[in-house]
């Protein structure tokens, strides 16, 4: 096989098989070896909304039929929500801080943020953060259907469409992505290519319901406001905001309202795209994906589109940057996350200039 050997694919469920690819990329790419950084001082932050889904269907099914005996001894390894986490410390040799935040759609994007405030309070001088997702099984495609959060489109180009008037659920995506975060001086050192800084990081919960948003926005507009304050930046410094944009009714309308309560009337300028109408809705490593599309936006200058936009909804009347990208000075990135629960993240992201 192509990244596992027969026995060790075996042994890992399809999360921590995403999991253990995007780090190992994002950790060659970094260029961080035992010779230039002390591996005890790299933390691994990765999370997973649910985990390995597959596994359990999988060993649930063969307990069901064959009976509990020819259950894997490999099936609470492989389904707890940690061991992508912990297969990548144990394959990179990483022994620093390792844990794995589930706070639903929102995991990865806390993943991020909470591996700032590691490295920024000086508990470790690296973090590999981000998140895996591996959930198209039977178990949870009927799961998301019959709570009605699943678009029911049959037309592909009108699936999965942020803010569109028509949306009516999301897409459901999977897959992995990973980050190398850095403290400063220490990358420098070690002559580390910088595609940003991470500069502000806020979370708060919504405290409302179990699944749907606070319907006046006020706890994601409130998560915004406190990334803002910790980059000790002003809303209008907000180039392009990175939404979580899922293809809901409630969430791109309660977001529209949250960055609306969070810029006041910056809202009115900042180019605001969901990048799911590409990617499909990737739950607990969604942050992460978004994460990587804004540092790529920073580095390439050009904003990702909404795509499939046709209908235009009164209510969700920001900037969406409609179907076509856009070439645009981008110094500035939000990225926001939304999850069951309540749970709200923002980061932000600025274009790196050395000093």
């Amino acid at each position: 096989m192509e990244y596992f050997d027969p026995k060790q694919a075996k042994r890992l469920d399809r999360s921590s098989q995403f999991a253990l690819i995007s780090a190992r990329e994002a950790f060659t790419d970094s260029g961080i070896t035992p010779n230039n950084t002390d591996l005890d001082r790299v933390g691994i932050f990765v999370s997973s909304g649910i985990g390995g889904l597959i596994t359990i269907q999988n060993q649930c099914e063969t307990n069901y039929i064959k009976g509990h005996s020819r259950v894997s001894p490999m099936f609470i390894p492989m389904s707890i929500a940690n061991m992508p986490a912990g297969n990548i410390a144990i394959e990179l040799g990483l022994k620093g801080e390792s844990i794995s935040i589930v706070t639903a759609c929102a995991s990865s994007t806390h993943a991020i943020g909470e591996s700032y405030k590691t490295i920024k309070h000086g508990y470790e001088d690296a973090v590999i953060a981000g998140g895996t997702e591996a959930s198209i099984c039977e178990v949870g495609i009927a799961g998301f259907e019959n709570m009605k959060a699943l678009s029911r489109s049959e037309d592909k180009t009108r699936a999965s469409i942020p803010f569109d008037k028509e949306r009516n659920g999301f897409v459901m995506g999977e897959g992995s992505a990973m980050i190398v975060l850095e403290e400063l001086e220490h990358a420098k050192k070690r002559g580390a290519k910088i595609y940003a800084e991470i500069i502000g990081f806020g979370a708060t919960s919504d405290a409302y319901h179990i699944t749907s948003p606070s319907p006046d926005g006020e706890g994601g507009a409130k998560a915004m406001i406190r990334a803002i304050e910790d980059a000790n930046i002003k809303p209008e410094d907000i180039d392009y905001i990175n939404a979580h944009g899922t293809s809901t009714h409630l969430n791109d309308l309660t977001e529209t309202l949250a960055i609306k309560k969070a810029l006041g009337d910056e809202s009115k300028k900042v180019m605001v795209s969901s990048t799911k109408g590409n990617t499909g809705h990737l739950l607990g490593a969604a942050g992460a994906v978004e994460a990587v599309i804004s540092l790529k936006a920073i580095e390439d200058q050009i904003v990702p589109p909404t795509i499939n936009y046709k209908e235009k909804d009164e209510e969700c009347d920001l900037d969406i940057v409609p179907n076509e990208p856009r070439n645009a000075k981008i110094n500035i990135v939000m990225s926001n996350s939304l999850g069951f629960g309540g749970h709200n993240a923002s980061i932000i992201l600025k274009k790196y200039e050395d000093k």
